[in-house]
C-alpha cells in the first residue's frame, strides 16, 4: 500500500494529521535535518514518536544535513538518541550517518535523501546495499525517469507530490549579499502575512521564497508542485511513498493537502476510474487556500530540468 508521508509543524499538529489520514511523518531539528516544516527538539521528538506509534503510524527522523568534522560528535550522540526513542527510519544524505547507524546494536533502517543527487537506479541500489531501504527521488526527474527507476530499483521509492522545491542552498548567510549586490536585478520583497522574504524577479514575475536557518540560506521554487491529478501514473507502477512537503506552509494548508491526497489515494485504490472522474475536483479545496503568488505546476514530471 502506498504511504502518504507528511511534514508536521508540532506534536499537536501530528494529532490532527493522523485524523486527516497521514501514514508517516518527517520530524527532526534543523541542527541535523534540512528544510523541516517544524522544529522538534529531543523532548518533542520523544513525545512525537510515542504519539505516532500509539496510532500505528511511522516516524522518520530527518538527519540529511551537510556535516563537517566538527559536527560528528553531536551527530553520533543524536544517532544514539534516535535509537533510544526508536524512530522507524532515519533519513540521510551523508555517509557519516550510515557509519554511525551501523555501530548501533540494532541499526534503524535508512531512507536515502540527497536532494538533487537521487537520479538513477544504480545510486538507489548502491545505497540499498549500504543499509538504505528507501530512496527519495530528486524533484527534477520526469515521469518516464521515475517509472524507469522504480522498475529497476531494489529499494522503496519515494516521490514528492506536493510543495516547494529547493533550488539553491548555501551554508553561508547570503541575504545581506542580496541587499548589497543584487538590487538592480532583483528586489527583496517582505510578505508580512507569511513572515518570509521573497526574491522578486521582475522580468519573469516570479517570487522565490528565501530563508535562513542553522543550515544557511535556502532559495525555493516560485511554484508549488501539485500532482494530485497525476497520481494514477505513480500509483499504477507501485511508487511506495508520496510526500507532501509543508516547509514554509501553515498548519491549515498542510491539513487540507493531507486530507485531499488521502482521499485521492483511497479513491484510486477503490476504483481507478472513479479517481479519474473526480481528480479534477480534489484539487479545489487546495486551490482555495493557495497563495496567489505561488501558482501550481507539475514540477518536472513532463518537462526538462530547467528552472
Amino acid at each position: 500500500m502506498t504511504e502518504l508521508l507528511v511534514t508536521p509543524k508540532s506534536v499537536a499538529h501530528i494529532e490532527t494529521l493522523i485524523e486527516k489520514g497521514a501514514d508517516a511523518f518527517v520530524i527532526g531539528e534543523q541542527k541535523f535535518g534540512l528544510r523541516l516544516a517544524g522544529e522538534f527538539d529531543k523532548q518533542a521528538m520523544q513525545q512525537a514518536v510515542e504519539l505516532i506509534h500509539r496510532n500505528g503510524k511511522k516516524a522518520y527522523a530527518a538527519v540529511n544535513g551537510i556535516f563537517h568534522n566538527y559536527h560528528l560528535n553531536a551527530l553520533e550522540a543524536y544517532i544514539g538518541f534516535l535509537h533510544e526513542v526508536k524512530v522507524d527510519r532515519i533519513i540521510f544524505g551523508d555517509p557519516a550517518v550510515v557509519m554511525f547507524v551501523k555501530d548501533q546494536t540494532n541499526p534503524i533502517p535508512l531512507n536515502w535523501d540527497a536532494e538533487a543527487l537521487v537520479t538513477n537506479h544504480f545510486q538507489c541500489n548502491y545505497w540499498g546495499k549500504k543499509g538504505a531501504q528507501r530512496a527519495q527521488l530528486a524533484r527534477e526527474l520526469s515521469l518516464e525517469e521515475i517509472i524507469n527507476i522504480k522498475k529497476h530499483a531494489n529499494v522503496e521509492i519515494e516521490v514528492q507530490v506536493h510543495g516547494m522545491t529547493c533550488m539553491f542552498q548555501s551554508k553561508r548567510m547570503l541575504l545581506g549579499n542580496y541587499y548589497t549586490f543584487q538590487e538592480r536585478q532583483m528586489k527583496i520583497e517582505r510578505n508580512k502575512e507569511a513572515n518570509e522574504l521573497l526574491l522578486y524577479d521582475e522580468e519573469r514575475d516570479n517570487k522565490y521564497p528565501v530563508y535562513e536557518d542553522y543550515n544557511g540560506t535556502h532559495i525555493m521554487s516560485p511554484n508549488d508542485i501539485c500532482l494530485i491529478e497525476e497520481l494514477d501514473s505513480l500509483l499504477e507502477v507501485g511508487i511506495d511513498a508520496l510526500k507532501i512537503d509543508g516547509v514554509l506552509q501553515t498548519e491549515e494548508y498542510i491539513n487540507v493537502c493531507t486530507e485531499q491526497y488521502r482521499e485521492a489515494i483511497d479513491l484510486y485504490n477503490e476504483d481507478p476510474e472513479a479517481y479519474d472522474d473526480e481528480k479534477f475536483m480534489l484539487v479545489d479545496p487546495i486551490e482555495e487556500i493557495q497563495p496567489e503568488h505561488r501558482p501550481f505546476d507539475e514540477g518536472f514530471l513532463y518537462k526538462q530540468t530547467v528552472y
